[in-house]
């Protein structure tokens, strides 16, 4: 089963595509919660996805209690930087469901506090608000990747050797 990650009301467009790009060659599935700062149709995130749109799987919700309620007793973590231990101390399974908030507030408080135990974090220096949200998601999809020994994937480009 592939990996789920949830954009919670994502508001630009560019990172969206490109978390789309990443899950196109991933295989994971993408869940957009709504509202979203931008249109489908939005020209820059079309652009920033390319030509990946066919290769994933996009769903979406008007809420994140749809995502509970469609995945009951899920293997859940919320990203944020206000997490008790970092991404790479969790073990994640092949149907592991990772949460992201929006860029200007991140995942809603009250979510963070009924999930404090699942919530991660990515290390930066103190001094540093937070990462771009679809470097965020590139590091962890590929963490949690690497500990399931990269299902379905495979080594793109390989230079010949004979």
């Amino acid at each position: 089963m592939p990996l789920h990650i949830v954009l919670v009301e994502p508001e630009i467009p560019q990172n969206t595509g490109n978390i789309v790009r990443t899950c196109a060659a991933t295989g994971c599935i993408l869940h957009l919660i709504k509202p979203l700062g931008f249109s489908v149709d939005d020209k820059y995130l079309k652009r920033a996805g390319l030509d990946y749109w066919h290769l994933v799987d996009i769903r979406y919700h008007d809420s994140v209690d749809e995502i509970f309620r469609q995945h009951p007793g899920g293997d859940f973590y919320f990203a944020t930087t206000k997490a008790p231990r970092d991404y790479t101390r969790v073990r994640y399974n092949h149907d592991s469901i990772i949460f992201f908030g929006k860029e200007t507030a991140g995942l809603p408080e009250d979510l963070l506090r009924k999930n404090y135990e699942r919530c991660i974090r990515i290390p930066m220096k103190p001094e540093a608000r937070s990462l771009n949200l679809s470097n965020s998601v590139a590091i962890i999809v590929y963490e949690a990747l690497r500990q399931l020994d990269f299902p379905g994937l495979e080594l793109a480009g390989r230079l010949r050797t004979e």
